[in-house]
């Protein structure tokens, strides 16, 4: 799968446009957002355990272990217009104080069953949000951390070749593959 079909599939999975896409598609380079952004190494952290209740380890490698956290404080840093950036960093507050309104804990300190509740009630409320969301107005903070998750875990060395069936030098194309339900996607 093409880094752009893999893009392609991501919007439709979270239901809209990419946040940043048009930079992505295209390229970033340091300095081309539009103004600097405050992310810490402890946000970085927050982020890579947001990633790891996204994408958790199983069989294959979790969302952490792709170091998703640093990749979507670069991304975010180098490529995101100001007012998601401001976005992308509130939301890091908005969803501790939601885990600490749901259970009574911080997000760091919750266990992954109250993580997983919290993420999927804050997706679900991300989802209608965007549906129902006017062009002026911003986009959701959980939809840009779902995003970049998605796509830096399935560009990862680790994602691409561990979660997907990798194929380092495909060969001819063959439209009626074999599929059995539960199959990894290829990759390649």
């Amino acid at each position: 799968m093409e880094r752009r079909e893999l893009l392609k599939l991501m919007l439709v999975l979270t239901g809209g446009t990419m946040i940043g896409g048009e930079l992505l598609m295209s390229g970033c380079k340091p300095g081309s957002g539009s103004g600097p952004i405050a992310l810490t190494d402890a946000d970085t952290a927050f982020l890579d355990e947001v990633g790891e209740t996204i994408f958790p380890k199983t069989t294959s490698p979790g969302a952490k272990e792709t170091g998703i956290g640093k990749l979507m404080r670069t991304i975010v840093t180098d490529c995101y217009e100001e007012k998601d950036k401001a976005i992308f960093a509130a939301g890091l507050k908005q969803l501790n104080e939601a885990c600490v309104k749901m259970h009574n804990t911080d997000f760091m300190k919750a266990t992954p069953e109250q993580r997983t509740s919290l993420l999927t009630s804050i997706d679900a409320e991300a989802k209608t949000y965007m549906k129902n969301k006017k062009k002026e107005d911003p986009n959701h903070y959980f939809t840009m951390y779902k995003q970049l998750t998605i796509w830096g875990y399935f560009t990862s060395e680790a994602g691409a070749t561990k979660a997907l069936r990798y194929i380092s030098v495909p060969g001819k194309y063959d439209g009626n593959l074999d599929y059995k339900k539960g199959d990894k996607a290829y990759s390649g």
